[in-house]
């Protein structure tokens, strides 16, 4: 696996410093004088003991001042600690990681037929995330396992994680309980007391936007602050629909939903981790479908990237996003030009860095595998320049002189391997060569490859002890959870 990326290149900030405060200014005007729902009594009786003005029962106005302090104590900086502890990675700053997808209901096969997946489809995607060098975490539900019913699903999802791959991985929110549940299974894996002082696991809360975060995802919150485990204030933009059709005052709202839950978490537990994220799309106005890949994401992306650094918290983004129905030119085009915007913003955790199309409705193995080159690519990029060979390469110039070429220079025969990068699934051959190797496209190409390291995967090994405690408690929590619970409310 590749370290975490060390950004060396400068981020693009379009706006000037006083744009920056614009929005600041905004977003806590917002805060104040709106407010911002949050549908939950525990909540709610939280921000009441810190002195917030609370009216209509859950409409919480937010004073500026408040929201400023609770904020300065999220750490700027989040460090992950994997089963294999050659596979930590950092976070903050100049410090990103790259994440698969989750959450798509579908998938495109070995066989690129689109379908309902299986908790073994998902066991395939966690196999290949562990093999692709440049995904630093497993995630979690990449695909939803739909033969696992919805009350239980969380469990087996997060043992699919742990069992396939040893890089860090996510947490499920989808119900209070269940986000103990999946702790739970860390603190077996980590050992007790573990997550206390360590991250090892992140969780999503997503906001309803406009302006309201809701009981769920409020109780999953809490969850992973009360375990000191790094959770994700997700607002979900859907521009022009849940915000105003404005890039500036979209981004001036999600701000302003961002900070209300960064500062809540800190309420929760003071200096407990929280990462500034959100979930971007514009919509269209001819049919209501969000868009991806459009210039107002790219733009909106710089601005959040302003903003979280000027609060010094690490943030999160979204990758390699699409609408794309098959793995086509469209796929490819709405890809790159999130994944620029996204690299040059300075995002930390980048997520949806593989699979993702159809609007986040299928996960594709060809395009997993593909994007996760790219994301390599994108890792190379933004590493920067490198200067270590500077001086040996200037003497290769005085060596070769005019007319010559480098191809047996010792410098080249030291360096060519890693001077440029080499892609694996990109055909930059002649086309006569590539008649010659069965004038294949991208897409059989990204699945034959995906065979190949499906047939060289090899589990990384679980200590048995603790692999027997996961199922026992797999087993104990599915015999609680009735079936039809399918929030595990009451169990």
């Amino acid at each position: 696996m590749l370290p975490t990326l060390k950004r060396g290149v400068p981020v693009v900030e379009p706006m000037d410093a006083e744009q920056v405060e614009r929005i600041h200014e905004a977003s806590l005007s917002i805060l104040e004088e709106v407010g911002v729902v949050f549908r939950d009594p525990i909540a709610i009786e939280d921000w009441k003991r810190v002195g917030a003005d609370v009216r209509a029962d859950d409409r919480v106005h937010l004073d500026r001042g408040l929201v400023m302090e609770l904020i300065k104590t999220i750490p700027p900086n989040v460090e992950y600690f994997a089963r294999d502890p050659a596979k930590n990675v950092e976070l903050g700053g100049n410090k990103s990681i790259f994440v698969p997808m989750t959450g798509a209901p579908y998938m495109r096969d070995l066989d690129d037929v689109r379908r309902g997946p299986t908790i073994a489809d998902l066991g395939t995607f966690h196999k290949l995330a562990h093999m692709m060098p440049a995904l630093h975490s497993s995630a979690h539900h990449i695909v939803e396992p739909m033969d696992i019913v919805v009350a239980h699903r969380h469990l087996h999802i997060t043992y699919s994680s742990i069992k396939h791959s040893d890089k860090i991985f996510m947490g499920m929110t989808t119900s209070p309980k269940n986000a103990e549940d999946v702790l739970d299974m860390c603190e077996i894996l980590f050992g007790e007391g573990f997550l206390e002082n360590h991250a090892v696991t992140t969780g999503n809360c997503n906001g309803n936007s406009p302006l309201v975060w809701d009981q769920v995802m409020l109780g999953g919150m809490r969850a992973f602050c009360r375990r000191n485990q790094p959770v994700l204030c997700s607002p979900f933009v859907l521009g022009g629909a849940n915000t105003p059709a404005s890039t500036a005052a979209a981004v001036a709202q999600l701000n302003a939903e961002a900070l209300s839950a960064l500062a809540y978490t800190q309420v929760v537990r003071e200096g407990c981790p929280a990462i500034y994220g959100h979930y971007l799309s514009t919509v269209s106005m001819q049919s209501g479908a969000p868009m991806a890949g459009t210039p107002e994401i790219s733009l909106m992306n710089f601005m959040i990237g302003q903003m979280a650094r000027r609060y010094n918290v690490p943030w999160r983004t979204s990758n390699l996003l699409g609408g794309a129905k098959i793995f086509d030119a469209q796929a490819g085009y709405e890809s790159a030009m999130t994944m620029m915007a996204v690299l040059l913003s300075g995002a930390n955790y980048i997520w949806h860095s593989a699979g993702w199309n159809e609007a986040g409705m299928h996960c594709s193995i060809a395009k997993f595998v593909v994007d996760a080159e790219v994301c390599a690519m994108g890792y190379r990029m933004t590493q920067g320049i490198q200067w270590d060979d500077f001086d040996e390469a200037l003497a290769a110039i005085r060596d070769v002189g005019p007319g010559g070429h480098y191809f047996g220079h010792p410098h080249t025969q030291a360096n060519f391997e890693k001077a440029f990068f080499i892609p694996k699934l990109f055909d930059n051959n002649s086309v006569e060569q590539w008649y010659a190797d069965g004038s294949k496209d991208i897409k059989q190409r990204a699945l034959e490859h995906a065979r190949r390291l499906l047939a060289e995967y090899e589990e990384p090994k679980l200590d048995v002890a603790k692999d027997e405690e996961l199922r026992a408690y797999i087993d104990r929590r599915s015999r609680e959870i009735p079936a039809v619970d399918a929030l595990n409310e009451e169990y």
